[in-house]
């Protein structure tokens, strides 16, 4: 069992940058694969990125080469490093976990809002 915790959300101008963070408690965080997933109003949801618990990450290529997932396993949290910000890139953020093949474990998500 792994609970999550996202912070770091609010309203940016196109261009701009936010960092999202994911707080991770009640399991051993090192041992999980970790990925953002997005959903706008009315849109299914999609994965953004995701780190594996050995480091490797993959981008969606909507979002390649502007945002950065990383981890920090000293400090149980992920995060989501978004640049060049779009609108298109306006949703709710959510952290998730994965210990073996399925990402079974949800954050309650931070809402990202982007002007145009």
């Amino acid at each position: 069992q792994v609970q999550l915790v996202e912070s770091g959300g609010g309203l940016v101008q196109a261009g701009g940058s936010l960092r999202l963070s994911c707080a991770a408690s009640g399991s051993i965080f090192s041992r999980y694969d970790m990925a953002w997933y997005r959903q706008a109003p009315g849109k299914q949801r999609e994965l953004v990125a995701t780190i594996t618990s050995g480091g490797n990450t993959y981008s969606a290529d909507s979002v390649k080469g502007r945002f950065t997932i990383s981890r920090d396993n000293a400090k149980n949290t992920v995060y989501l490093q978004m640049n060049s910000l779009k609108p298109e890139d306006t949703a709710v953020y959510y952290c998730a976990a994965a210990r073996w093949e399925m990402y079974d474990y949800w954050g309650q998500g931070t809402q990202v809002t982007v002007s145009s």
